[in-house]
């Protein structure tokens, strides 16, 4: 499991092929000076629903367990850029099958 970071105050266990694809749609998103919103649901006994802000200004870090980078299914990326584009913001999205 590795970790998100949001602006020092909220962490997020993730596994590493997650954070992998939302990171990559996260940066492509902040490179570009695009700002937006990410929920995610943590499952749990009471499970939590959180929702952050992203814009370039507010510190961001991706920490992995795993030191070999995971490999990206393209039709996740997709997926998950076209959420971050809508006006609802980026919603972790199940993993698609590499060919759906």
């Amino acid at each position: 499991m590795g970790t998100l970071n949001y602006d020092s105050r909220i962490t997020v266990e993730l596994d590493d092929r997650t954070l992998a694809h939302l990171q990559l749609v996260i940066w492509s998103k902040l490179r570009r000076g695009e700002h937006f919103s990410f929920t995610w649901t943590v499952e749990s006994a009471t499970p939590r629903r959180t929702s952050v802000w992203c814009a370039p200004n507010i510190p961001m870090v991706f920490e992995y367990d795993q030191s070999e980078p995971a490999e990206l299914n393209p039709r996740w990326m997709e997926l998950l850029t076209k959420s971050a584009n809508s006006g609802a913001g980026l919603r972790l999205l199940p993993e698609p099958e590499p060919g759906s």
